[in-house]
């Protein structure tokens, strides 16, 4: 059997997804940095993924211009997306949408993103940033990620974790590694066929 074939019959892949994980507010002691650094932690126990940690606050983006025309400005998050085979975004609610900044970091990249897994974590209030995540998926298909089905949601996330960053609610440890594993899969399918089924509307 080729071997590129393998992992759909269940084979263990041989090489690990680069899926970076986005923090996508610049908001000085924001909480949904917990969230994204314990997320962090359990991306880093998986033997099928390397990562890297993007923060929102790291981003310089200037006062008078936007989008494409900047992104040799970051190149540290040009070449990541490059490489990534998918991307984690974590981000809170405000005013029942997406951070500004979120969107002005997605609008640096297009064709970067295409035929890409990307999973969602929403933090904040009674619902988890749910309506932070309607909004952005619409942006987030425009830009030609593909959005997995599962999706993480932080209730309350100002009290959720205790002075180490650990949660006390053991069942998002279940619910982290569903959702891993669906990003996992959706991401190593779509690379199989980024590398092997030739289309003729990539841009």
């Amino acid at each position: 059997m080729d071997h590129k074939y393998m992992w759909y019959y269940g084979k263990t892949m041989t090489n690990k997804l680069f899926i970076p994980l986005l923090l996508g507010t610049n908001r000085k002691e924001n909480k949904s940095e917990h969230a994204a650094r314990w997320l962090l932690g359990r991306v880093e126990k998986r033997s099928d993924i390397e990562t890297v940690f993007l923060k929102a606050q790291d981003f310089k983006i200037p006062h008078d211009n936007c989008g494409e025309d900047i992104k040799d400005q970051f190149p540290g998050y040009r070449d990541a997306i490059i490489r990534a085979d998918g991307l984690i975004i974590v981000a809170p609610e405000y005013n029942h949408g997406y951070p500004g900044i979120l969107k002005s970091i997605l609008d640096l990249l297009l064709k970067e993103y295409h035929h890409k897994a990307v999973g969602i974590v929403g933090t904040g209030g009674t619902l988890g940033g749910g309506r932070m995540v309607e909004n952005l998926l619409p942006v987030l298909r425009e830009l030609g990620l593909i959005p997995i089905f599962k999706t993480m949601y932080f209730m309350r996330v100002g009290m959720l974790f205790d002075e180490t960053g650990n949660v006390a609610d053991k069942e998002y440890e279940g619910r982290a590694d569903e959702f891993l594993d669906e990003l996992v899969w959706m991401a190593e399918t779509l690379k199989w066929g980024r590398e092997n089924i030739p289309t003729t509307f990539r841009q």
